[in-house]
């Protein structure tokens, strides 16, 4: 019976000297890394309101939408396009606005037909830095006539 009482003051000492102030540590870590996340948002240029970026097509154009909840240092938005097996490109540029409510509409997105485009925003903040938001896919399509004179102005750029 001593043996077993022993062996619990043992396991309840090794418990106070070793694994409580290792809780510690790990405990303050993460309010640590809570801390600085913290600071993060408020120097990440902007922070995108829930549903996030949102892409809807009409069979002609693809329709963008995003809110902020805040724009700390932004200097800008760039609109970022891609199709499903492609790189991004750079599509368009906005300039932060006063309602923190902002539409682009893509009227380029013409070429294919039943084509999934992917688009991000890319985040500028006045300091240089780049961050990038969600995607949004949508499956974009194109009547044929729509297509033939997309085609006949990409011959004239």
């Amino acid at each position: 019976m001593s043996d077993i009482l022993y062996e619990n003051k043992l396991d309840s000492l090794f418990i106070l000297k070793y694994i409580i102030p290792m809780n510690k540590k790990f405990i303050k870590s993460i309010v640590l890394a809570i801390f600085i996340a913290q600071f993060n948002l408020v120097f990440a240029g902007a922070m995108i309101a829930e549903p996030g970026l949102t892409a809807v097509s009409d069979g002609q154009s693809v329709k963008l939408t995003w809110q902020t909840t805040s724009e700390e240092n932004l200097q800008s938005f760039i609109v970022e396009r891609k199709a499903s097996d492609g790189e991004f490109i750079q599509i368009a540029t906005m300039s932060p606005e006063d309602d923190q409510y902002y539409e682009y509409v893509d009227r380029n997105a013409y070429k294919t037909e039943d084509a999934v485009y992917i688009y991000r925003l890319s985040i500028v903040e006045t300091s240089g830095s780049v961050s990038h938001s969600g995607e949004a896919s949508v499956l974009h399509n194109v009547s044929s006539v729509r297509r033939t004179w997309g085609s006949i102005k990409a011959l004239f750029r």
